[in-house]
């Protein structure tokens, strides 16, 4: 179990040049960068609102290399959430998730069905042509997992935004969101709906600043 904090730790693995750390920066600072530039391990945090206190999205990049799986399983270990990221237009990308899928669900064990998990199949604006992978593929390895899917673009912006705040909608143990006071100024104005798992009353409402 991650230890209690005012931080809530999403994690995003995939194959390296999936499109991960393109998917995070569009998603915190609303850039893409054409270049692939290989990731050991970067954090993105955002300033989020939790009723009267202050909590932290900790967004953590992992590496798509192989070679370090005593740093991949701390990041699992502390992990609040997960996003696994492959590409359209490689198979080969979304074969490579299934280790990492493995390793998940031996280290969170019997807190698995609580733990929000989104597969996302970056990279849908590439010409079908080259796609590999198809959206009811993508859909049909989701649901063996028992996780949510979603297609999503960097380059386009598709479904970035959405693809959090999904994740965050499925946190049952509290109401975390990306909600937006109504004053229209922030980049992310888009609301999560109430997931219908009970009453959000007396749970915590976690708002973007």
């Amino acid at each position: 179990m991650p230890e209690q904090s005012n931080d809530y730790r999403v994690v995003v693995f995939g194959a390296g040049g999936v499109g991960k750390s393109s998917l995070v920066l569009r998603f915190v600072k609303g850039t893409f960068r054409e270049s692939y530039i290989p990731t050991i391990e970067d954090t993105y945090r955002q300033v989020i609102s939790s009723n009267k206190t202050i909590c932290t999205l900790q967004i953590t990049d992992t590496t798509g290399s192989h070679q370090f799986p005593a740093m991949q399983r701390l990041s699992i270990s502390k992990g609040h959430a997960f996003i696994l990221v492959y590409s359209v237009s490689s198979r080969q990308s979304l074969e490579e998730l299934k280790p990492i899928w493995q390793t998940i669900r031996e280290i969170k064990g019997t807190d698995l069905p609580n733990i929000p998990v989104m597969l996302a199949g970056n990279k849908c604006d590439e010409s079908p042509e080259i796609r590999e992978v198809s959206a009811a593929e993508g859909q049909a390895q989701a649901q063996a997992w028992g996780v949510s899917f979603m297609e999503t673009s960097a380059k386009t912006n598709h479904n970035v935004t959405q693809l959090f705040q999904e994740l965050l909608n499925m946190e049952k143990n509290r109401n975390v969101s990306l909600q937006v006071d109504g004053k229209g100024k922030k980049k992310k104005e888009k609301t999560v709906k109430d997931g219908g798992e009970g009453s959000a009353s007396g749970r915590e409402k976690c708002l973007l600043m």
